[in-house]
């Protein structure tokens, strides 16, 4: 069952994330669609500015895709300096795309 996870991280900034996606992608690659990921999983993304922090959406094939994931974006995080801020998870009852 997909799911989805919400982060809402207060202080990020967009220069923390961009180079945590730099982190997660590898040197001179980009992250246009899911599978530049090096987890499979993921079906959708979306993040930008919220006042004060940076707010990141996802949709996950499964809580396991996820979970494999955190394990590799968790240390990237903590290597840019965005906090642990647990993300909020829940099932997806629908998804259109």
């Amino acid at each position: 069952m997909a799911i989805v996870v919400v982060f809402d991280i207060p202080g990020a900034t967009q220069a923390q994330y961009d180079a945590a996606i730099a982190a997660l992608v590898g040197p001179g690659k980009s992250f246009n669609v899911p599978s530049d990921l090096p987890v499979p999983g993921l079906i959708s993304h979306v993040a930008g500015p919220r006042p004060g922090g940076w707010h990141v959406t996802d949709v996950w094939e499964s809580q396991a895709a996820f979970n494999a994931f955190t394990a590799v974006l968790m240390p990237i995080l903590a290597g840019v300096g965005i906090p642990a801020v647990p993300p909020k998870v829940f099932e997806a009852h629908k998804y259109v795309h």
